[in-house]
């Protein structure tokens, strides 16, 4: 069972342009975020402990420390021998400019690395900071910047605590295709008061604007979280695997075939990890979703541009 033969993966987009694997590093990098330092809001968004989303970076050792270790893990897992310098873990534009360029100078500069990807919020990326990406890319760098949306509708931003509106996204990615930056954008599947018809939705807002990667993720309850709370009182009931299965096959055969899929899932790890408990096992949803897609006859992009039923539902303004 491969799912690139029925999605447009990542790892095989890379491999092609490539000629060989090319594996990312998460990098922790020790940024904090607008929504937690009191700029924008206090706590972050309701489901966020990083921890889960990047597990493997330790912002306790230096940049080049963290490479070394990575390449260490790679080196018994795939073998790669290019990598791209991944920074991961919070905002990872919100320094200023001298700041970032620096760090991101010192991960390029480590040996056998081809590019790089930030992830960052859409409120967060100045002109400056898709300056420096496009200088990068001049450089013949392989370049990502990875946009956390998770969803179009403004309410459920809000409900969620995201602090930036689906509006600040459509500016930053415009300005970002503007330059020739390629664009990687976060959905989450599953958050509070949404149905699969708001996922959708969502994803034909994203479309529309103009994409080259996205990310889907199943929301999932971590410790030390506000969704921990609202799921412990009831207030909040996670996707089967079946659901998310489905849910993420449906928009995998919507999405164009020359988007590239950098994640189809998103795991925790058991020690933070609530619910749904499904969400620990990562080749298992994957194995599942290209399972679904086979039984179906189906591939990504044989349903593109056909409307999802959306019974009426529009996306907030």
């Amino acid at each position: 069972m491969i799912l690139s033969s029925r999605v447009n993966t990542f790892g095989q987009d890379l491999l092609r342009r490539h000629g060989e694997r090319v594996h990312k590093i998460a990098l922790d990098a020790g940024f904090t975020c607008p929504n937690r330092d009191g700029s924008k809001g206090r706590g972050g968004c309701s489901f966020c402990n990083n921890v889960s989303f990047s597990p493997d970076a330790d912002a306790r050792l230096d940049l080049a420390a963290q490479i070394a270790k990575a390449r260490r893990a790679i080196a018994r897992r795939t073998r790669a021998q290019k990598f791209i310098a991944y920074f991961q873990a919070y905002t990872n534009t919100y320094a200023k400019i001298e700041a970032l360029e620096a760090l991101y100078r010192a991960a390029l500069q480590e040996p056998d690395m081809v590019g790089i990807a930030v992830g960052t919020r859409p409120d967060c990326v100045s002109a400056e900071v898709l300056d420096l990406l496009d200088r990068f890319r001049d450089q013949g760098l392989e370049v990502w910047l990875e946009l956390g949306l998770q969803s179009a509708f403004d309410n459920t931003l809000a409900r969620v605590n995201r602090g930036h509106t689906f509006a600040e996204y459509e500016a930053t990615a415009l300005a970002a295709r503007r330059r020739g930056i390629p664009l990687c954008t976060h959905l989450i599947v599953g958050l509070p008061g949404e149905t699969e018809a708001h996922c959708h939705a969502t994803l034909d807002s994203v479309l529309q604007i103009g994409v080259d990667g996205l990310k889907l993720h199943p929301l999932h309850v971590v410790k030390h979280t506000l969704l921990a709370h609202q799921w412990r009182q009831g207030e909040y009931l996670p996707l089967s695997r079946a659901d998310y299965i489905g849910m993420a096959a449906n928009l995998i055969e919507r999405t164009p075939e020359h988007i590239v899929y950098h994640r189809v899932t998103a795991t925790a790890s058991r020690d933070v990890l609530l619910a749904p408990a499904w969400c620990a096992e990562k080749w298992n949803v994957l194995n599942g979703i290209e399972f679904e897609l086979r039984q179906r006859g189906t591939q990504q992009g044989c349903r593109a541009g056909i409307p999802f039923e959306m019974d009426g539902l529009k996306r907030a303004a």
